[in-house]
């Protein structure tokens, strides 16, 4: 095996790390809206340091690869695809924190609805999330296809919210404060599928060489 592809190996542990950092930090967050824990809530909120960290490190070491081995076309686009990868995980840990922070602002206040379609949404992105770093460690274009297609479903739980808070808003204008948080922090589970969408593209790219 070559001395790279080792390194390349190494590359993929590290992004399947980072992989299940932003994925717990989802799955904290969603537990500390449901559960309006607030423990849980500041828990996410500081683990977007560790994700930071691990952006960095990553970073540093596709810099590093790609200064020392000077990487042919299709190992060239794996590592491109790395450094793009990492940016939008590092965007999903930052949104897993704003929900975070805004289940502490909601101070524990009865939730005003049902939140059936929210935890589900939260559900989708971490299948989104893992499906498609798996997909860049299996070189599987299926399942990073796969992924694109899915977000379709988080697209659609967003819109369900939506209309539930609208009517709930109609219904009693009381009720508006927490219903343009819960709606803010359904916004940034679509982020995070959105984010995840992304990372399935460039998995796509790493692939096939087309964006």
């Amino acid at each position: 095996m070559r001395r790279f592809d080792k390194q390349l190996i190494k590359l993929n542990d590290m992004l399947l790390e980072m992989g299940a950092l932003v994925e717990q930090s989802i799955f904290i967050a969603s537990q500390a809206l449901i559960e309006q824990d607030l423990t849980l809530a500041k828990k996410a909120i500081a683990a977007e340091a560790d994700v930071e960290q691990k952006e960095k490190d990553i970073e540093a070491f596709c810099l590093k690869l790609l200064l020392q081995q000077q990487p042919v076309a299709r190992d060239l686009r794996v590592i491109s695809a790395a450094l793009k990868m990492i940016t939008d995980m590092e965007r999903i840990g930052d949104q897993a924190a704003d929900i975070s922070e805004i289940v502490v602002m909601m101070n524990d206040a009865p939730h005003i609805a049902n939140l059936e379609h929210i935890p589900k949404m939260a559900t989708a992105t971490v299948k989104m999330v893992t499906d498609s770093i798996d997909a860049f460690v299996k070189k599987d274009l299926e399942l990073a296809k796969s992924v694109i297609d899915y977000d379709d479903v988080v697209d659609d739980l967003f819109d369900k919210v939506k209309f539930d808070l609208i009517e709930l808003i109609r219904k009693d204008s009381g009720n508006g404060e927490q219903a343009i948080d819960l709606l803010m922090i359904a916004k940034f589970f679509e982020r995070i599928g959105d984010h995840a969408c992304n990372i399935a593209k460039w998995v796509v790219y790493s692939i096939t060489g087309k964006q």
